[in-house]
Order: C-alpha cells, then sequence, then structure tokens
C-alpha cells in the first residue's frame, strides 16, 4: 500500500493510493462513513505507531471504498488533492548516510574519503516540504545549493540495540528524498548541519510505500533530473552500507521510533561534482525517481 498525508478543500487527512498514484482515499472519511466513527488518528506518524492495527484497518477501508465508489466524499482524484511531505513534520531530525556510494564519493574527493564506518549527519525538521513544493534559493546565504535524490527508509516500531538480521522488521517503509545541500555554507562550517537544513531543503514524498510492496529496496533504479536532464543515475545494491547496517549502527544506545526517516545516501551525479559545478538556481525543476515509489518533483524558487 502507498500512503500519503494530502489536502482536499483546507482539511488535512491521511490517504491511501495504488502503484498508479491517480487516486486517493481519505481513511479518515472513509472510517467516518463506513464504521461511523474515526478511530485512526490524525497523522500517519501516528498511524505507523500504531502497527498491525493501522495496516488491517487501511486494508479493510480501501476493499470497502473500492465497491462503493458512488459516494465522493471519501475518494478523490489526486489533482484535486494537494500532497504535503507524507510526514509534514517529523519528530526528530531526518537521519542521513553521506557518502554511501563510491562513484559519489569519488567525485567529491578521493579513493581515501571512502568511509570505514557508516557516516551520519542530520536535517532539521522544518527543512522538510513536500512534492510540488518550491525549493528556497536562500540568495543572500548560498551560491552552491545542490541536489541529491535519495531512497528514504521509515520506521514502523520503536526499538534499541536492533540487530541486523531483524532490522526489517523495524521498518514501515520507503519513500523519496532530496537532500538539498548548501555546498559553500557545508565548507565554511566545516559541518553538515547547516548547510543541510535550510527551510524548504528536504523535500520528502510523494508517498511512502509499505515494506511490503518493495522486494528488495537494494535492487531500485534511482534517477535525479534538472530541467528534463538526468544528472544522476544508479541502483541501490551499489550502496557501501545496506539498510540493516544503517539500522543496527544507529540504533546502538540510540532509540529509533515509528516515523523516524533515515535518508540512504545519494549515488554520482550532484552539481557539486562536475567540472565546472552546476548548483541549482532559481526556475530549476528537480525530479527524483525511485523504481516502486514514484516521482518527487519540486521548483526552485
Amino acid at each position: 500500500m502507498h500512503f500519503l498525508t494530502a489536502q482536499y478543500n483546507g482539511k488535512i487527512f491521511v490517504g491511501l493510493t495504488d502503484e498508479s498514484q491517480q487516486y486517493v482515499i481519505d481513511l479518515h472519511q472513509t472510517e467516518k462513513v463506513k464504521d461511523g466513527v474515526q478511530t485512526l488518528p490524525h497523522t500517519l506518524m501516528e498511524c505507523i505507531a500504531l502497527g498491525d492495527y493501522f495496516m488491517d484497518k487501511a486494508a479493510a477501508l480501501r476493499d470497502w471504498v473500492l465497491t462503493h465508489r458512488e459516494a465522493p466524499s471519501f475518494f478523490y482524484k489526486m489533482e484535486e488533492v494537494t500532497l504535503l511531505a507524507p510526514i509534514p513534520r517529523p519528530a526528530k531530525n531526518v537521519l542521513c548516510v553521506g557518502k554511501n556510494y563510491k562513484d559519489h564519493v569519488l567525485e567529491m574527493g578521493s579513493e581515501g574519503d571512502i568511509p570505514e564506518h557508516i557516516m551520519i549527519f542530520t536535517k532539521a525538521p522544518t527543512s522538510v516540504i513536500g512534492d510540488g513544493d518550491d525549493i528556497l534559493l536562500h540568495e543572500g546565504l548560498t551560491s552552491q545549493l545542490d541536489y541529491e535524490g535519495e531512497l528514504a527508509v521509515v520506521i514502523g516500531k520503536r526499538g534499541m540495540g536492533i540487530k541486523e538480521e531483524e532490522a526489517y522488521d523495524y521498518v514501515f517503509g520507503y519513500t523519496i528524498i532530496n537532500d538539498i545541500t548548501a555546498r559553500d555554507m557545508q565548507a565554511r562550517h566545516k559541518q553538515f548541519f547547516l548547510g543541510k537544513s535550510l527551510d524548504a531543503s528536504c523535500p520528502m514524498g510523494p508517498v511512502i510505500v509499505h515494506k511490503s510492496a518493495i522486494e528488495d529496496p537494494h535492487n531500485l533504479e534511482i534517477s535525479t533530473l534538472v530541467n528534463g536532464e538526468v544528472r544522476q543515475h544508479a541502483r541501490t545494491d551499489l550502496m557501501i552500507f545496506s539498510i540493516p547496517e544503517m539500522i543496527a549502527t544507529l540504533s546502538k544506545g540510540m532509540t529509533l521510533e515509528p516515523g523516524d526517516i533515515i535518508a540512504t545516501g545519494t549515488p554520482a551525479g550532484v552539481g557539486k561534482g562536475f567540472n565546472p559545478p552546476r548548483f541549482l538556481k532559481r526556475g530549476d525543476v528537480v525530479e527524483v525517481i525511485v523504481e516502486g515509489i514514484g516521482k518527487l518533483t519540486n521548483k526552485v524558487n
């Protein structure tokens, strides 16, 4: 199943769509009409925390609504709604893995920069925007705004000290993130946080795909296009550190919680990697496409 957060006539709701992403089911309104009550929480993050109850409820509501399409109050065309980030305001910083594709490490440095251990940085929750929202250029702060298309993991169950062989038990699903980065700020401050956490620098979406629909997250095609030109193109099997390794490492001494987001790193082809560099400019349209999840599109403004 493909989950999303959307707005219709000023009301924000948790929705469900299919692989084609042509329609949206309002789970809150559907439950009210079908059962006469609303038990599902108002946010997707809270729904994810319900575990199997949420999945069973969502499946039952989906099956019911597909046989009652005559009621327009809970079944919309995708173009009728405004998509938000699936988790518009994460409870914690977005956790990001750096230097996780060898070719990206090489375009930014040398063989000696390939990490021996997982490299982690974070992006502030206020950086998150949704599909179709504008990436802010932040003129005056940066002249080197860059893109990084990434597969992201959404945690579904609370855990600490998670073993690699049990890691997928703690995954809810997968989404797309564009890790927008101010390269000059990153270099100037000698760390990642400020250059990675500008407002509107973490596009996310358009959906979270439940893990049951992704057979192997390490066998997905990932591409980033700028104004229709392919800049990044790779497969996720090129990751240096696997998703189970990420989850095991992060959960050593730190509790992972439902709704936590882990961006798994970007492949080669970022703007800074070109000679000369090709940073983002006003009006650029950036698309990140991940097989089995969809396309995340944002314009620079």
